[in-house]
């Protein structure tokens, strides 16, 4: 199974393919940033990142496509940017006939390091490790967008031909399964450690109302 992570910026777009097999094998396919310049019009940046997410998609041509959902920030305005991308996304995923994926922060950083509070650079070691790789994957979005892929591979929804459910789009199924037979250590190791983030508190913060 292909599965192509897309962490979603407006400045930077992070983008990772990597081939998924049994076992928790992973190897990486292809790494990138789609950088769009501050100084363009908004529609025009938003151009430039559905571009260069299609020619990934031609190039690699992936069975899946994996994105980070969006929580709303205290910054609205990189939310907002962060949000428009992710639409792309998911509408080009939609024109190519892919599977799609949602996964929250906490969710990729628990699948890859154990703990859903991990920063960038222990998700950077750790997909380093899982992948073989000679070096740390740089740039910090592109190694975030192959830790998507990897965390969707090892859910269990890349090896699924059925279509996302409500654990996609958020919700009470939004937590990984933790019991079962079929599941390996480290798929269960990943549902303990979300489920100890969201009792803790390790999710996007509500937003406040202003009196």
């Amino acid at each position: 199974m292909r599965v192509l992570g897309v962490d979603p910026g407006l400045t930077r777009c992070g983008m990772g393919t990597v081939d998924a097999g049994g076992a928790r094998r992973v190897s990486l396919v292809d790494m990138r940033v789609v950088r769009s310049p501050a100084e363009l019009a908004p529609h025009k940046r938003l151009l430039i990142i559905a571009d260069g997410l299609q020619e990934v998609i031609e190039a690699f041509k992936p069975d899946v496509v994996a994105v980070e959902r969006v929580f709303a920030q205290s910054n609205v305005r990189s939310v907002t940017g962060t949000a428009q991308v992710a639409g792309i996304v998911m509408l080009a995923a939609a024109r190519a006939g892919l599977r799609l994926g949602m996964h929250t922060p906490s969710e990729v950083k628990a699948a890859v390091t154990g703990s859903g509070r991990a920063d960038k650079r222990q998700v950077q070691v750790m997909v380093q490790r899982i992948l073989g790789l000679a070096s740390l994957p740089r740039p910090a979005d592109a190694a975030d967008a192959v830790a998507i892929a990897i965390a969707h591979s090892w859910r269990g929804g890349a090896f699924s031909d059925a279509e996302p459910d409500r654990a996609q789009h958020g919700g009470a199924g939004t937590l990984p399964r933790a019991t079962g037979g079929d599941l390996t250590p480290a798929q269960r190791l990943w549902a303990g450690a979300e489920r100890m983030s969201r009792r803790h508190g390790a999710v996007a913060p509500a937003a406040k109302n202003n009196v």
